[in-house]
């Protein structure tokens, strides 16, 4: 039989030579490819270079104008922190004041509060208004009734547009309503004080001061008796804020819920949200104690012109560089790709089994050393190749052989004593059964020298053994088979299932009984037999030196013999797999491929009980 499988295997050898003999298939040509690559490697140094060139020249252009711009924000944050301050100040002349406090909160009518008012007050607030030289609107709202109300018509227009510098004393309850009065912050003296758009302010392009008047002797600084609004122009205040930042670019201040409180610039923030945010480069410098922020947008446009420059220069340079490359290529492919051809069609004469071509190349190079290999080698491929190929599918037909011979002859001797109990004792039923079985048994084993069953023929002799074994333990032995009928329709290595059934038997009882349950299914194209059992189970320790194939473990050895004849025939993702687990049993999985049955059947057990001879089969 192998000698067999070698001259089959021979005669696949010389057709599949014969078949490379015939039309060469189409193929590029080594220069072309070198060609190619090197024009590949030229056009990627040149995109690389040029990409690289433009975004370092780009992220330059950014960042520098990022800190010339910031730069120029933290000025214009610091004089408007400055104006701010002196708006501060000047509510600062009336909040500290203890004898505005004093004149404000004491209730006494008549001539002391008109004397309050005339001698002290006005000339305070009238020194407030002059101590700068911007528009300001000062208002002082009372909760002391007793003092008269100072107010000025305006003709419902601005009142830093129509006065200038003024100021108006009120009574509270005209702001009592107002939602920026009720929302005012809890005082903390000193601290509390707000920058608010209230009333028309907005419409006016005015913004105010407020704070609260407490009286800084009282122990109990949260008692307000009044409160001051002090208005300013816009313009004024954020009178540097300038977009010098070059052609559309725009400048703006936004308060903590990103409303626009001042915008200068070519383009609005409404233009800007129109052409898409992502045009345009924005820095952000934040107030200090306010959640104010002052914000530049400057075109990308504007910034990058001047990589446009440099995308032409990198353009020009890699067009050059490109041609350069080109003309090198073009010659060095040329001269390697006349020697890579010799040493092909040489190598191709070979690979149509022609081993009598040599190759010669002037000189002492790579290809000289290269071809005097191939003169030499190619003296004893001819019958290396005949030598190497004959040997190994001798020894791989050893090794299938001498792992078949490896079963365990003690079943067959327990088993002739169990006949020979039988017979002494006159049970000629159970002798009769167990004969047959016995016979089927070695009948699939030995199947006329073949290696490959049918899946049928493998699972028949599975059932025989048990047979055999269950005339020796009767009840304490219970079977299941769960087998897929489709499977029938392929075939494997024959003696995969018995080696485990043989173990289970010797070394999972635990008790006086033992169920065993064999199923099989087909899991896409590949086949998988468990055989699962009850019984006592395996320690990790054990489990692991099974599973690693361990020779010095009893156990393994029937594992090892299935294992190793799957892996010779099918290669090394078939196999057996093992899991277990103490005093609840083991599992074991056998994976094969699905190949179509072509092996013949063997006799069925239903044949051998009619008593039909194996020639007759």
């Amino acid at each position: 039989m192998a000698n067999s499988r070698i001259r089959s295997a021979l005669r696949r050898f010389r057709r599949s030579s014969a078949a490379a003999s015939g039309p060469e298939a189409r193929y590029m040509p080594f220069g072309y490819k070198l060609m190619l690559s090197y024009m590949l490697l030229t056009l990627v140094h040149v995109i690389l270079f040029g990409y690289l060139a433009n975004w370092i020249f780009v992220d330059s252009v950014r960042k520098q104008t990022s800190e010339n711009v910031r730069a120029a924000l933290r000025q214009m944050k610091d004089n408007i922190e400055y104006r701010m301050k002196d708006t501060v100040r000047l509510s600062d002349m009336i909040y500290y004041d203890e004898t505005v406090a004093s004149r404000l909160r004491r209730l006494n009518e008549g001539y002391y509060g008109y004397e309050s008012v005339t001698q002290y007050l006005e000339p305070k607030f009238d020194s407030v208004i002059k101590a700068t030289n911007h528009r300001i609107w000062l208002v002082v709202y009372l909760r002391n009734e007793t003092l008269p109300e100072i107010y000025s018509f305006y003709n419902d227009s601005d009142p830093l547009a129509y006065a200038g510098k003024s100021y108006n004393m009120l009574y509270l309850k005209r702001i009592a309503d107002k939602s920026w009065y009720q929302d005012f912050p809890p005082e903390r003296y000193g601290v509390t004080m707000q920058w608010q758009q209230i009333d028309r302010d907005a419409e006016f392009g005015n913004i105010s001061l407020l704070r609260r008047l407490v009286d800084p002797a009282s122990f109990n600084r949260q008692l307000d008796f009044g409160f001051m609004r002090l208005t300013v122009k816009l313009t004024e205040m954020f009178e540097t804020v300038s977009p010098d930042f070059g052609e559309g670019t725009s400048v703006r201040i936004e308060d903590g819920k990103g409303q626009i409180l001042f915008e200068r610039g070519a383009w609005t923030n409404d233009r800007i949200a129109q052409a898409g945010e992502s045009h345009y480069l924005t820095i952000t410098e934040p107030f200090q104690d306010l959640d104010w922020k002052l914000v530049a947008s400057i075109p990308k446009e504007w910034v990058e012109k001047d990589a446009k420059k440099v995308k032409v220069l990198t353009a020009v340079i890699g067009s050059a560089s490109f041609l350069l490359f080109l003309c090198v290529n073009g010659f060095l492919s040329r001269y390697f790709s006349k020697r890579v051809s010799r040493i092909v069609r040489v190598l191709d004469s070979f690979r149509h089994g022609s081993f009598h071509k040599r190759i010669r190349f002037k000189g002492r190079d790579e290809f000289s050393t290269i071809s005097q290999s191939i003169n030499a080698m190619a003296e004893h491929i001819d019958g290396l190749i005949q030598q190497v190929y004959v040997a190994s599918i001798k020894k791989k037909e050893a090794e299938l052989e001498s792992l078949q011979a490896q079963i365990n002859p003690h079943f067959l001797y327990n088993t002739l004593s169990s006949i020979s109990l039988l017979a002494k004792f006159g049970q000629v039923e159970q002798l009769h059964r167990m004969v047959s079985n016995l016979a089927l048994f070695y009948r699939l084993s030995l199947n006329e020298g073949r290696t490959i069953i049918p899946v049928a023929n493998e699972l028949e002799q599975a059932k025989a053994y048990l047979d055999i074994q269950k005339v020796k333990y009767t009840d304490r032995l219970d079977v299941l088979f769960e087998i897929d009928p489709d499977l029938l329709r392929y075939e494997m290595v024959k003696l995969i299932l018995q080696p485990f059934l043989e173990n289970v038997l010797k070394h999972a009882w635990t008790g006086d009984r033992v169920h065993i349950r064999v199923a099989g299914r087909r899991i896409g194209d590949d086949i998988e037999f468990r055989i699962i059992d009850d019984g006592v189970g395996m320690t990790p320790d054990t489990l692991r030196r099974i599973s690693q194939l361990d020779d010095g473990e009893e156990a393994g050895y029937g594992i090892r013999n299935v294992h190793q004849r799957i892996e010779l025939h099918y290669g090394k993702p078939y196999g057996v797999s093992i899991y277990s687990k103490l005093g609840i049993g083991t599992s074991v999985t056998i994976r094969l491929p699905c190949v179509p049955r072509t092996a013949p059947y063997v006799s069925s057990r239903a044949e051998l009980d009619a008593g039909r001879r194996p020639e007759e089969a």
